[in-house]
């Protein structure tokens, strides 16, 4: 008798847990059944946000339920990511990963609260897009070797603007490492004013973003000397790389991506992954990107795992060599 009570108990709780095993299944195979939400670390308007926001668009049409984009700013990335890195691992909230707040944050702050590797599950990269390196038009240099040639002849003695952290930031840190040059940096708050004082020939040359920079070099108001990327850049095609200026192998890109939190069911991660392939096909998509200089990199949860693996060491390579430290 006690042994017959035993084998039912057994049964019994064997049946609970292939029920149990089967909800999840189901549950896993209709994703998504309620809205999801997307973490875009910054503030609304930027480039992260509109990016952001078109996938959402996107994923909303594919998967049939509402992608809504929520911003948590602060900090260059870091306060949203660390606050995605903590939540549920249950598909219904993903993270907007990219160069500041998952590769360069590893390198200026030791005690970063997350791990970009170990929390999170990285789904696809979503957009790259090279900085340029610009200066103003009353200044004699006509290509990357000018500048070079001026700064190995006068260290210290040319000035360039920088955001801390900002990938244009970061650009030029491997460039003057790269080319064995010393320069002197001159700090600004943003973007904006950084601008506005290279236009006004207060600074003579700093790397920006492709998309910020082109309508002033349409206008005559900079002159672009080389782009960041491996190849030129659709709108810049007469420009050339810095690789093609002597220095092979130079590459320093603006880039983001889509994440889940590490633990979400893989099934779940492969649905996303498929959904993400499919909206960065979109016609929408494309053509705006297209129009700003971006580029749709190789999609995939493995193409991009690598690449932020890749980012990280490099730039926790360039800041160390720097001496960089977070601000």
């Amino acid at each position: 008798m006690k042994n017959r009570r035993l084998a039912l108990a057994l049964i019994a709780q064997a049946a609970i847990s292939f029920a149990a095993m089967t909800g999840v299944v189901h549950a896993q195979s209709d994703y998504p059944t309620k809205p999801v939400k997307i973490i875009v670390p910054f503030p609304p308007g930027g480039t992260s946000d509109v990016m952001g926001r078109m996938l959402a668009d996107e994923l909303t049409k594919i998967l049939k339920q509402p992608f809504i984009v929520e911003n948590v700013a602060g900090a260059g990335g870091t306060i949203g990511t660390d606050r995605a890195s903590r939540l549920t691992p249950d598909g219904y909230t993903l993270i907007q990963t990219g160069v500041g707040q998952n590769a360069v944050a590893h390198g200026l702050d030791a005690n970063l609260k997350y791990n970009s590797m170990k929390d999170f599950a990285h789904i696809s990269q979503i957009h790259s897009g090279p900085n340029v390196l610009v200066v103003h038009p009353a200044t004699p240099y006509k290509s990357v070797k000018d500048v070079v040639a001026y700064a190995k002849a006068n260290p210290g003695k040319l000035d360039y603007g920088f955001t801390h952290a900002a990938s244009g930031h970061m650009a030029m840190e491997l460039f003057k490492q790269t080319a064995g040059i010393y320069m002197t940096g001159i700090s600004y708050r943003g973007g904006g004013p950084m601008l506005t004082d290279i236009l006004g020939g207060t600074i003579p040359m700093m790397f920006i973003n492709q998309d910020a920079a082109l309508p002033h070099v349409k206008a005559g108001k900079l002159r672009a000397l080389a782009v960041t990327s491996a190849q030129r850049n659709p709108l810049y095609p007469d420009v050339p790389t810095i690789a093609e200026s002597g220095y092979k192998g130079f590459e320093a890109l603006s880039w983001s991506g889509i994440s889940a939190i590490k633990g979400t069911p893989q099934p779940i991660v492969d649905k996303l992954e498929a959904a993400v392939a499919q909206a960065m096909q979109s016609d929408a998509i494309k053509q705006r990107m297209g129009s700003v200089g971006f580029i749709i990199p190789a999609q995939g949860s493995k193409p991009y795992t690598a690449f932020v693996k890749q980012e990280i060491d490099t730039w926790t390579r360039v800041i160390k060599t720097a001496g960089l430290k977070a601000e």
